[in-house]
């Protein structure tokens, strides 16, 4: 699988992500949670009309959907066993990658907290 490498994450490459992502599901309106990353924040982000960006509460990993792909990731794609190289690391994060994209009801499993059926969806 090819793999496209960001050098950085700034302002300018979330607006590009966001662009994106607005473009991929253009008749859907799509609710974001972010950290507090700097560029998740800085008023230069172009925000597409299709997009909101929820900023989740500081030291919550907890309320975090993606911290469950991440440690679904570890468990199936990682454990505990020493890797030889970047690349490898890099190969078995797309096989998982991969396996979430072809069995959506996994992420879903793991990212729909009850919490979330809670905010509403309506644009600001």
């Amino acid at each position: 699988m090819a793999s496209l490498i960001m050098p950085t994450v700034d302002t300018e490459i979330m607006s590009i992500f966001l662009a994106h992502t607005a473009s991929v599901f253009q008749g859907d309106y799509c609710l974001m949670f972010l950290d507090g990353a700097g560029w998740h924040t800085a008023h230069e982000l172009r925000v597409p009309e299709n997009i909101r960006l929820m900023p989740l509460p500081p030291y919550s990993p907890e309320l975090n959907p993606v911290e469950g792909i991440w440690d679904h990731l570890r468990e199936n794609y990682f454990g505990n066993r020493p890797l030889s190289s970047l690349d490898e690391v890099e190969d078995r994060l797309c096989q998982g990658f991969e396996h979430l994209f072809r069995h959506p009801e996994i992420v879903s499993s793991i990212t729909n907290y009850p919490w979330l059926n809670t905010i509403s969806l309506t644009s600001n």
